[in-house]
């Protein structure tokens, strides 16, 4: 395993940037994801790593060696692609074993390596099973084993779940995750799914229009965006624009010292983010709250039933928060009924534009 760094990484096709001036490091036997919407530069990133594609600007490394000029071939580089890209006419084990012969493995040792890696990927008994035979997951699970096959420094792997049914993707979440761990091998996973990203990773960087906007790990990236777009890319569904001054900052019509938040914030538009989970629903103003809280009183608009939850629809001040009860709770509300949200003030994310 190695680890993989890129300084000042830029890629254009024609006029487009595709990848604008990105800089991260990967450390060795880290799961790395680069998450991020369609066309924002993730495969355009992976390619890169492994010789696919040239960057234009900057510089790549794996371990130590510069390998701008160097060839996929020399890499050293395992990848598993979208479409699983296996050979039709070739068995499970052929498959497996081709980059093995390419390197002049013995027979005996393509056959311990091959053994070792069904066992792995969970393919016994399968290694004389063509392409064509197979589930998607199946076909999946030979990829994977094929890309490690030849023992790969990096393992590089582009949306491999993403043609795969919701409940298989899940089961070979997990999967990917121990192969992983058991192999070592550093992994850079790209994915526009962020559920896959955050039960995977090691760390994240969130990627838009050829930049990366955040890096870190799952809980740090998912708690604390700071920037509009990775807020909302992560589902958060509270986000208003605020209005900030030089110590004083407006919410729902209501001034509130700045110091109160704890936060440093550029005067003039900034946005703000509430996660549904953070705001607590009373039917009644509650008591004996410290400072530290922001109390909020609406006429609830809307529910929509999510089995053990419900999701309720408040209008603050002309703003509609959105937030989860139980329903056994949901069930006593009627539409138009006054309602109380209690949010702490740290729980109250600004983001720039």
């Amino acid at each position: 395993m190695k680890e993989v760094k890129l300084v000042g990484v830029s890629k254009y096709f024609g006029s487009t940037v595709a990848v604008d001036n990105v800089s991260l490091e990967v450390n060795k036997g880290e799961f790395f994801t680069l998450l991020g919407p369609s066309g924002c530069g993730k495969t355009t990133t992976l390619r890169m790593i492994a010789g696919f594609e040239k960057p234009d600007k900057g510089r790549i490394y794996i371990g130590e060696v510069l390998v701008n000029d160097l060839p996929p071939e020399k890499r050293n580089i395992g990848f598993v692609f979208q479409n699983y890209a296996l050979f039709p006419h070739m068995t499970v084990f052929e498959n497996i074993a081709f980059p093995l012969k390419l390197k002049k493995y013995s027979e005996s040792e393509i056959r311990r390596r091959v053994k070792e890696l069904l066992s792995l990927v969970k393919l016994e008994g399968f290694e004389n099973r063509y392409p064509r035979q197979l589930s998607g997951g199946q076909q999946q699970r030979v990829a994977l084993a094929r890309a490690l096959a030849r023992e790969p420094d990096v393992l590089l792997l582009d949306e491999p779940l993403s043609n795969l049914d919701a409940l298989l993707r899940i089961e070979l979440r997990r999967e990917l995750k121990n192969i992983q761990r058991k192999t070592g091998v550093t992994a850079i996973y790209v994915t526009h799914d962020q559920d896959e990203a955050f039960s995977l990773s090691d760390r994240i960087a969130v990627m838009n229009k050829g930049r990366i906007e955040a890096v870190g790990s799952p809980d740090s990236v998912f708690n604390s965006p700071r920037t509009l777009f990775v807020a909302r890319f992560l589902r958060y569904k509270n986000i208003f624009e605020v209005k900030v001054g030089k110590d004083t900052v407006e919410l729902f019509g209501r001034q509130f010292p700045l110091k109160d938040f704890n936060v440093e914030v550029a005067e003039g538009k900034m946005y703000v983010a509430i996660r549904p989970d953070t705001l607590h629903v009373y039917t009644k103003p509650p008591e004996e709250i410290g400072g530290d809280y922001i109390v909020l009183e609406g006429k609830l608009v809307d529910k929509l039933f999510y089995g053990s939850e419900t999701e309720i629809y408040v209008n603050v001040q002309g703003y509609e928060l959105i937030t989860l009860v139980s329903t056994s709770l949901a069930n006593t509300l009627k539409v138009g009924d006054n309602l109380y949200l209690l949010v702490s003030k740290k729980d109250l994310k600004f983001l720039t534009p």
